[in-house]
């Protein structure tokens, strides 16, 4: 598919994906065995159709969104330095020959719900890597991002910013600096340019488990996540020699 025809496409697929969620919540569909308009006279699962309905308005909403940042103008940003475990490395460096670059702005070893999302970023890694470039950057030093970074089983291109001019200057959320989310570079022939960004935030679309959680009626004030579940017994079949809290 050529590049311009792209967005055409997608637009396309969207308005399908839309019509066969209609579809699927037809205005005159039943609630259990009653068809809508009874239901709604009797007051009788109401709630459930109330649900099906916003989440179709959520749908559309997000395909909206999504035309929106398609067609979103991009800013060109300076060439930025960054510290690895392989040296002084620049931003432009950082796309490794993709259009593309996604960063993500980690706080560093001290969040967990920065660590939850990188996570499930980890997860979806080798697809994203398909598409674009992707580097996780955080204050840390290169050495305790990826002693961090071993312990989690992530495979993330690392650099630190050092909360310095980057962080300061391309936070994805103006006023604060080292805030978590994202932030999507393009290439062009004059330089880096800046596309798009996002805050992550419990709640968000970035981590499925809030809406997983949401479904069992829990939300981020019922549930932290945390650096592990798992408590070591307090007596140790092995004698408990040279452990290390």
């Amino acid at each position: 598919m050529r590049p311009l025809d792209a967005g055409a496409a997608g637009v396309r697929v969207a308005s399908e994906l839309v019509a066969g969620r209609r579809r699927a919540y037809p205005e005159s569909a039943a609630v259990g065995n009653l068809p809508v308009d009874r239901a709604e006279r009797e007051g009788i699962g109401m709630p459930s159709q109330n649900i099906a309905e916003l989440e179709r308005e959520i749908y559309e909403l997000t395909a909206k969104l999504n035309e929106l940042r398609r067609n979103a103008d991009a800013s060109p940003v300076p060439e930025y330095r960054f510290e690895t475990l392989d040296g002084e490395a620049t931003l432009s460096g950082l796309f490794c020959g993709k259009r593309h670059l996604l960063a993500i702005h980690n706080m560093g070893q001290g969040c967990r719900y920065c660590t939850l999302w990188a996570d499930g970023f980890n997860g979806l890694l080798a697809h994203l890597e398909n598409a674009m470039s992707v580097v996780l950057l955080s204050p840390d030093p290169p050495r305790l991002q990826r002693e961090f970074a071993n312990s989690r089983n992530w495979s993330f291109r690392l650099a630190s910013h050092g909360g310095g001019e980057y962080i300061r200057e391309q936070t994805v959320m103006e006023g604060h600096g080292n805030m978590p989310g994202a932030v999507i570079y393009e290439r062009s022939e004059s330089g880096v340019l800046r596309k798009n960004s996002a805050v992550f935030g419990p709640g968000d679309r970035f981590s499925p488990i809030w809406h997983l959680l949401a479904l069992a009626g829990m939300g981020d004030s019922d549930w932290t996540p945390q650096y592990r579940y798992w408590t070591r017994p307090e007596t140790l079949d092995d004698g408990g020699d040279n452990l290390l809290e």
